[in-house]
C-alpha cells in the first residue's frame, strides 16, 4: 500500500513575497463567508469547507494553492479534500492568526534620514524606523519589537526615541515594551489619558535624530482622531500623520464617542497643519484598508499633491466635511475599547493580547 504524501505547509514570512511576484497563486479559504468578509488576505477564494468536495471544480489544477483558515486545522482538512482530488497545496501554517504578526518592509532616503517603512500585513498597521548618523526614531511600534531592534542593528543605529502619534484603539502599542528593551526616550501627546510615565510632546517641538537631522511635532494641539493626535514632519519631504490623514480616507472622529466635535477639529487639522504644506511631501500614515494595494519594494505613500487632488474628503467645506464624517460613523469592534484602557495603562497587559488584536483596522471613515 503506498503511504500519501505530507501535506504541506507555508508560513506567512514566505507567502508575503509571493503575492507580488506569482501570478499562478491562488488563495483558497475555506473559512465561513461571515469570517472571511471580516478579514481576509486580499484576493482570496472563499470555498467554506463544508462545501468544498462537491465544489472542487472552483479550484484550478495549475496553479499554486494555499488553503487558509483562522489558525490552520480547518486548512489542513481543507487540503487532503484537494489531495484526494489529486489536486496539491500549500497550507498556511498558523493561518490568519500568523498572518497577523507578518511584517515587511521598504526602505528609501529623505532629507537626510532612512526611512524604513514596516507593514504588519494582517493588521494594515504600518510603523516606522527614521534613522541617521547612528541614532534612529521608532513611530508607532507595534507589540513584536524585535523587528524594530532588527532593523536597528542591520544599520548601526542606537533607538533613542519611541514615539506612538495617538492613543492607539486597534492594536496594542508596543511603545513601552520598547522602551524596556533598549532605554529609549518615550514621548507621547500629555492630551491623551496616558497613565504612565513619559516625555511629553509640545506642538514645534524639534526631535534630533542626528546633527541637522529631526523630527518636527506638529497638532499636539488640535485634536481630531483622538483628542492627541500628532504629526511628525521630517525636513520638506516626508510627514508621518498617523491617523490624521490616510491614503483612501481620514482617521475616525468618533472613537471617543465625540463625533462632531472631533468631526470639526479634524478638519481643523488638515486643513491647518496638512494641506498647506508642499504638494511633493510624501505622506505617510499608520494604517491602510482594503482598498490599497500594497506592493513588495514600495512605500504605502503617496504625495500630498495626489491625494489632495483625489480625496473627497480634503475638497469638502468644513460643514460638509463634518456632515459626512458623522453620517459616516460605524459601531466600534468591542475590542477598541479594551486595547484602548492598555494603551492607556489602565489594563495590565496580558498573554491573549494576540488574540484580542486580531482582525482588520478600522480607524479610517468608510464611505
Amino acid at each position: 500500500m503506498s503511504q500519501q504524501p505530507a501535506l504541506s505547509k507555508i508560513s506567512t514570512d514566505s507567502l508575503v513575497p509571493l503575492l507580488d511576484s506569482d501570478p499562478a497563486l491562488f488563495l483558497l479559504d475555506v473559512r465561513e463567508p461571515d469570517e472571511v468578509a471580516e478579514w481576509r488576505i486580499s484576493g482570496v477564494h472563499n470555498v467554506p469547507l463544508g462545501e468544498l468536495d462537491r465544489r472542487i471544480s472552483e479550484v484550478p489544477t495549475d496553479k499554486r494553492v494555499v488553503v487558509i483558515c483562522a489558525k490552520g486545522a480547518r486548512a489542513l482538512q481543507g487540503a487532503q479534500i484537494l489531495l484526494d482530488h489529486g489536486i496539491s497545496s500549500e497550507v498556511l501554517d498558523g493561518g490568519m492568526g500568523a498572518w497577523a504578526s507578518t511584517y515587511d518592509h521598504v526602505e528609501r532616503d529623505f532629507a537626510g534620514a532612512s526611512v524604513v517603512q514596516l507593514r504588519r500585513r494582517g493588521k494594515g498597521c504600518l510603523s516606522y524606523v527614521i534613522g541617521a548618523g547612528g541614532n534612529a526614531v521608532v513611530i508607532d511600534p507595534s507589540l513584536s519589537s524585535e523587528v524594530y531592534e532588527e532593523v536597528a542593528i542591520s544599520h548601526g543605529w542606537k533607538i533613542t526615541y519611541i514615539l506612538d502619534t495617538h492613543l492607539h484603539a486597534d492594536h496594542i502599542s508596543g511603545a513601552r515594551k520598547l522602551v524596556e528593551r533598549t532605554g529609549a526616550k518615550l514621548m507621547l501627546s500629555p492630551s491623551d489619558p496616558f497613565e504612565f510615565e513619559f516625555t511629553p510632546l509640545v506642538d514645534g517641538l524639534q526631535i534630533e535624530i542626528t546633527t541637522g537631522v529631526s523630527l518636527g511635532v506638529s497638532a499636539v494641539s488640535v485634536p481630531g482622531h483622538t483628542e492627541g493626535s500628532t504629526m511628525y514632519q521630517l525636513g520638506d519631504s516626508a510627514i508621518f500623520t498617523g491617523d490624521t490623514l490616510f491614503l483612501e480616507s481620514v482617521g475616525r472622529p468618533d472613537l471617543a464617542d465625540q463625533a462632531e466635535p472631533f468631526a470639526h477639529n479634524l478638519y481643523e487639522s488638515l486643513h491647518t497643519r496638512v494641506l498647506p504644506l508642499n504638494d511633493d511631501i510624501m505622506v505617510f500614515p499608520a494604517h491602510y484598508g482594503d482598498g490599497v494595494e500594497v506592493h513588495a519594494g514600495e512605500f504605502v505613500s503617496k504625495k500630498l499633491g495626489a491625494l489632495r487632488n483625489t480625496l473627497p474628503a480634503l475638497m469638502l467645506s468644513e460643514t460638509d466635511f463634518v456632515a459626512w464624517a458623522v453620517a459616516n460613523v460605524k459601531d466600534r469592534p468591542p475590542n477598541y475599547q479594551h486595547i484602548v484602557l492598555i494603551n492607556a495603562g489602565r489594563e495590565k497587559l496580558t498573554d491573549d493580547a494576540a488574540e484580542m488584536e486580531l482582525g482588520p483596522n478600522r480607524c479610517a471613515i468608510a464611505s
